[in-house]
């Protein structure tokens, strides 16, 4: 059974732990994150954004195949399908075939309207017992063709969208989502600081996980990040062992075109992957 990421969410704030959110392409994304969070007995979020759902034939398909494989793989701990960074109409896509969580991603509004549209959505979700997401100061890098540019987000604007009743919060810290450039100033803690004093017990979460040194991603937990987003990691995982098999040749020997031996190599990196992260992340046995 699928579940709301409050729950999961509130204990981590309260644990001073966060949970991962780990995005999915395909059955063997799925299939790895699932498998690796019940081998580490920990509560996970399966994160789609709108371009891998229409990659995977839209929302129908994934809440059907997330469900047919919990209750195949006999996956018992807490899980929540989450719409990441979702229009008005993805949302309202998502809700209708079951989707548990959702994003909102009004940052590109003005306030105003994101207050006005977030409003919206609080309701619709509240209705049926969906967790909710909403972001305030876009996050910069590149998340399926919509581009940010690393804002820091005011913690009164934060407030603001906090107090509509929403689970979660991403608020821009200066992260940015893909690989992070060398140049990077590193997270505002200062801001993130500000803005969790601002948004009473609200979990937060960080975009754009990939490639944030280890001690600032304690740092930003210890300041009430709840939720982490993973993406880019398990992507570049799953790419190199990919390239290594093919380079190996060994996809030339006996069987090893068959496409379950050829994505193996590549599923066990996206598992490796996110066990690091939930170690590091401090979720394991905390479902």
């Amino acid at each position: 059974m699928l579940v709301s990421a409050k729950d999961m969410l509130q204990k981590a704030y309260e644990g001073k732990y966060a949970v991962g959110q780990f995005n999915i392409n395909n059955l063997e994304w799925t299939k790895a994150i699932l498998l690796t969070a019940q081998e580490n007995n920990s509560p996970v979020i399966l994160g789609v954004s709108e371009g891998a759902a229409k990659y995977m034939c839209g929302y129908e398909t994934i809440v059907g195949m997330v469900n047919g494989m919990m209750k195949e793989l006999n996956i018992t701990v807490p899980v929540a399908l989450h719409l990441d960074h979702g229009s008005y109409q993805g949302a309202l896509d998502a809700m209708a075939a079951g989707f548990s969580s959702i994003m909102f991603d009004g940052s590109h509004y003005a306030i105003e309207e994101n207050i006005a549209k977030t409003t919206e959505m609080v309701k619709l979700t509240s209705e049926k017992g969906l967790s909710l997401e909403a972001e305030v100061g876009s996050i910069g890098g590149e998340e399926d063709g919509v581009v940010g540019k690393g804002e820091v987000a005011d913690p009164a604007e934060c407030k603001q969208i906090a107090d509509l009743g929403v689970t979660m919060l991403a608020a821009g810290i200066g992260n940015i989502h893909g690989k992070y450039p060398e140049n990077w100033a590193g997270l505002a803690f200062d801001a993130l600081e500000a803005i969790n004093a601002s948004t009473g017990n609200t979990p937060l979460v960080l975009h754009g996980g990939t490639g944030i040194p280890e001690e600032m991603i304690k740092k930003a937990i210890s300041l009430g990040v709840a939720k982490i987003n993973v993406n880019t990691e398990c992507q570049l995982a799953f790419q190199e062992a990919t390239r290594k098999y093919i380079e190996a040749g060994k996809d030339l020997e006996g069987k090893g075109f068959d496409p379950r031996k050829l994505l193996n190599p590549g599923f066990e990196a996206i598992k490796a992957t996110v066990k690091e992260k939930m170690e590091l992340f401090g979720s394991i046995n905390k479902a």
